[in-house]
């Protein structure tokens, strides 16, 4: 593992912000459980604290620790589309997910990325990372270290650099409602 990368995983353990490159997208995150951290994440992206955040997971076992997953999500979707690049909304255990996490609401949005060094890194902090995409809100998503806003840079505590291979958002379904409602089309085209 290289040093970058464990640094990172030291900053996120110990309550920071980091901006990484997923397989979608350049995110920026802090762990789930870091309630100051992710008042930084909404207040440094100058984000509507009425819109959730979407929480990346190392495995379909870390997801089951925070939402309840329906055999039908499980077979349709997540066998099929993960890791890759689907978000999925789900029903969360709101005694493990922040309420600021999910803008008080009952449900998460959870990815698994196709990125081997993500997921390492999210398996090594031990809980899910929040991640939104690195920018301004409203500005244009960076699938590059070079996209990325100046003033975002300088208000993280570390850039994580490396490769974004899809260079496009995630697709996004709400599974909390049936039928399942696409809310963005993205990455991956999903017929439900």
């Amino acid at each position: 593992m290289n040093r970058d990368i464990q640094k990172a995983i030291k900053i996120l353990q110990d309550g920071g912000i980091v901006i990484f490159p997923t397989d979608t997208a350049f995110g920026i995150g802090c762990r789930i459980d870091a309630e100051a951290a992710v008042k930084r994440v909404f207040d440094i992206k100058k984000r509507d604290y009425s819109k959730p955040l979407l929480a990346l997971v190392d495995s379909i076992q870390m997801a089951r620790q925070y939402v309840s997953i329906p055999k039908d999500v499980q077979e349709k979707l997540l066998d099929k589309y993960w890791p890759g690049g689907l978000t999925v909304f789900l029903k969360c255990n709101l005694e493990v997910v922040p309420s600021i996490v999910r803008s008080g609401t009952d449900s998460l949005a959870l990815r698994l990325p196709d990125h081997d060094a993500i997921r390492g890194m999210i398996n090594r902090v031990g809980v899910p990372i929040l991640a939104t995409s690195a920018n301004i809100s409203g500005e244009k998503t960076p699938y590059s270290i070079n996209e990325l806003n100046k003033e975002l840079l300088s208000k993280v505590d570390f850039v994580l650099n490396g490769e974004c291979t899809y260079k496009k958002q995630s697709t996004i379904i709400d599974c909390t409602v049936k039928p399942w409602k696409i809310v963005r089309e993205g990455a991956v085209k999903v017929s439900i």
